[in-house]
């Protein structure tokens, strides 16, 4: 097995992750069996529980981890299915060490930093051995020179001298910024980032320099020169216009050349047509532009919805328009405002969350969607908020309410799943992973995936209420998807409607670029302002 590490200096955000995941999907264009791994410094055991302002979106893998929103990006550019050990936190090496420790496994022993938790981060490393891989990607959070991350660091150090030096690959992400006064990039940000990473005993053997300018060739022999690296793994990471141009990009500075070089492996000549075929539709797309908006309750930060946007960004390749997206802040949307607000838009999606803010906005949006027939697509949260709407609207119900915000409320046709009810503990508790579901043949929904059965992942406690399926589905409001067995319920739509469809699940985790979910599709297809034949 061949191990490659990914670290950043300088400053965070340059984009480790993005370049893992380009690595990744070149690697895997060659023939390799790849997975990609993230090791977040924070003391959190998960970002499960943190806000989405603090971290962005929690993304959910198919064995119901709660992980970094990195791992999207892992998944949307490789096409890989990770799991739990693809997260890996300083809080989950610190549980386990001291859960190990209160058990008695040290025999008494004093547990230290080294070699106690660096052993059980690389065993996290290790932990692929037999899982029929051929390449670990692990991207290490944060920047060098961070306190947080020294046991991390520490660990791939260990592991660069435990396995032959052909098996291991050290890449540093850094920054060249450009100084408009001189007009001219400048590399000391990037030499002392590095001597920071060899102080820690780490001798990085390409460097990605992030730049908005092209490197001159004689910054990159200055930059090998100071430090230590040959000229030909000075690789440049230049800001694209699309964000999934990124592989190419790295492809043609020969990123993979060197990767292949230096952990010996064969340089198999890349397949890279499927993904210049995919560049090729974005920048062929029609001048046509369908506008769509996200109501939520964290509409400060676009990462906090990030796999929805990329969702729709990928539906709109497939149907070859553009796709601009906004946000507005459920809170701000009343009965008086909600047309003003969204009278522009041409398809409307209310996303996941949690807690009872902003959830009136919400009703009154999905409340003028169905009236207006505006396609409308409904996301966890937003499922739930769709039949609470139905219930006081169309069903005249009165006293409606999810269990979550009003336990007291006469009708709960939102409530508390049966499972769910004696657990107390917060994170990684809830409803998570891949489930299956089965699909009402003849409805909308399964036209759209053209399958009776399909497997989506959930990250809920909450449930429709079986005890009002008769009366909605009278009224128009249908329950197209269920749990197997029929009781739990998992998609509804509303019959004579462009698209009005809401789902317990997160479509948007499985939707990638080259193979966009269909649900999106669907949505961004009837969203478009010529107004497209729908199903009925």
């Amino acid at each position: 097995m061949k191990y490659i590490f990914v670290t950043g200096g300088v400053v965070s955000g340059l984009g480790k992750g993005i370049t893992a995941a380009s690595l990744g999907r070149l690697l895997k264009n060659r023939g390799y069996k790849v997975v990609n791994q993230k090791l977040d410094p924070y003391i959190n055991v998960d970002p499960g529980t943190m806000s989405p302002y603090e971290h962005g979106e929690v993304f959910v893998t198919d064995d119901g981890a709660e992980t970094d929103l990195d791992l999207g990006h892992y998944e949307r550019f490789t096409d890989v299915n990770l799991t739990g050990n693809s997260s890996v936190t300083s809080g989950k090496i610190y549980l386990e060490v001291i859960e190990k420790e209160r058990k008695g496994d040290y025999l008494g022993k004093t547990v230290q930093v080294i070699p106690h938790i660096t052993d059980a981060i690389k065993n996290k490393i290790y932990g692929f051995k037999e899982k029929n891989v051929d390449i670990v990607i692990t991207e290490v959070g944060g920047t060098v020179g961070d306190i947080e991350s020294g046991p991390m660091l520490e660990a791939i150090r260990q592991i660069g001298i435990e396995q032959n030096d052909e098996d291991t690959v050290f890449i540093h992400v850094t920054l060249l910024p450009y100084i408009s006064g001189s007009k001219e990039l400048k590399s000391k940000p990037t030499q002392h980032s590095v001597k920071e990473l060899q102080a820690l005993g780490i001798i990085p053997d390409i460097l990605v320099c992030r730049a908005d300018e092209t490197i001159p060739e004689k910054m990159k022999e200055k930059i090998a020169l100071f430090c230590n690296v040959k000229k030909e793994n000075v690789i440049e990471n230049k800001t694209v216009d699309v964000l999934y141009e990124v592989p190419l990009m790295l492809e043609n500075e020969g990123l993979a050349r060197a990767v292949c070089k230096k952990i010996n492996l064969k340089n198999i000549e890349p397949n890279n047509s499927n993904w210049e075929e995919l560049i090729k539709t974005i920048k062929e797309r029609k001048e046509k532009t369908v506008n769509i908006v996200i109501v939520g309750k964290y509409t400060k930060l676009e990462d906090a919805y990030l796999s929805v946007v990329e969702s729709i960004r990928h539906a709109g390749y497939k149907n070859a328009v553009n796709t601009k997206v906004e946000f507005v802040d459920s809170e701000k949307i009343t009965k008086e405002n909600v047309k003003e607000k969204l009278k522009k838009y041409n398809g409307i999606i209310v996303p996941g969350g949690f807690g009872n803010r902003g959830i009136e906005g919400m009703i009154e949006t999905i409340k003028y969607a169905r009236e207006n027939n505006i396609p409308f697509l409904g996301i966890c949260l937003g499922m739930q908020m769709a039949v609470i709407e139905f219930a006081r609207n169309v069903l005249k119900l009165e006293d409606v309410n999810s269990e979550e915000f009003d336990k007291n409320a006469k009708n709960l046709v939102i409530h508390i799943m049966e499972e769910q009810k004696k657990i107390n503990k917060k994170g990684g508790t809830m409803r998570l992973g891949a489930y299956p579901c089965k699909i009402k043949k003849g409805s909308y929904v399964n036209k759209i995936y053209g399958t009776d059965e399909i497997t989506e992942r959930h990250r809920h406690r909450y449930e429709y209420n079986n005890k009002y399926r008769e009366k909605m589905e009278e009224k128009g409001l249908k329950i197209v998807g269920t749990s197997p067995n029929g009781i739990l319920v998992e998609i509804v739509e509303l019959q004579n409607h462009p698209f009005f469809v809401a789902a317990q699940f997160h479509p948007e985790f499985k939707s990638r670029p080259d193979k966009p979910h269909p649900l999106f599709v669907e949505f961004i297809k009837q969203s478009q302002p010529s107004g497209t034949p729908f199903f009925g």
